[in-house]
């Protein structure tokens, strides 16, 4: 771990290499798991807002479970989080001719009829970010079903910071990732 202003930063994201590969996992990150997407405040008012115009991008599903659940929901630990369908796929999951997942925010910002990507853990991922008082934790997540992006990163030689660098500017800003690139050049690789 090393410290980057105030942020507590995990040597796996430099080390360790990933590049997603759709079409061997199908989005599986998006389907699989107990959870929804993590959400900050400002977030979840952004869901609100642009609900509309994302709608229409929607499964049947989706919509049912937003429409029930909220935009977002409040987890018992007081965490905030998009709304799952049945307790699995994200509602906010579309799938192309493939079966492989996509995000039905990203198609709508990819339509043009909306500016916001997705949420930034989604932007992120691999990489989660985890809020304390005094600083935030950025911590490579290891999931079996990543295996295939592994393996396609390390085929390719892109490491985990390289891979979300337009996420990490997203969260932490061009001077941070400038720093961060800085101490990537220490590593033997």
């Amino acid at each position: 771990m090393f410290q980057l202003g105030k942020t507590i930063v995990s040597e796996d994201i430099i080390e360790k290499d990933f590049v997603c590969n759709l079409s061997a996992c199908k989005g599986a990150c998006c389907i699989d798991g107990d959870a929804g997407a993590p959400l900050s405040a400002e977030e979840v008012k952004i869901l609100e807002d642009i609900y509309p115009k994302v709608k229409p991008f929607l499964r049947q599903e989706g919509i049912e479970a937003i429409e029930q659940q909220g935009t977002s929901i409040t987890t018992d630990f007081d965490e905030l989080e998009t709304p799952l369908i049945n307790g699995a796929d994200c509602a906010y999951v579309i799938f192309d001719e493939k079966k492989t997942a996509l995000c039905a925010i990203e198609e709508a910002y990819n339509q043009g009829e909306i500016s916001w990507k997705k949420p930034v853990s989604c932007h992120l991922y691999p990489i989660r970010v985890r809020e304390y008082s005094e600083f935030s934790g950025v911590n490579y997540d290891k999931w079996e079903i990543c295996d295939d992006a592994c393996s396609l990163g390390k085929e390719l030689q892109v490491p985990v910071y390289k891979f979300v660098k337009e996420a990490l500017i997203r969260k932490f800003g061009e001077d941070w990732y400038a720093e961060l690139e800085k101490v990537a050049e220490t590593f033997n690789r």
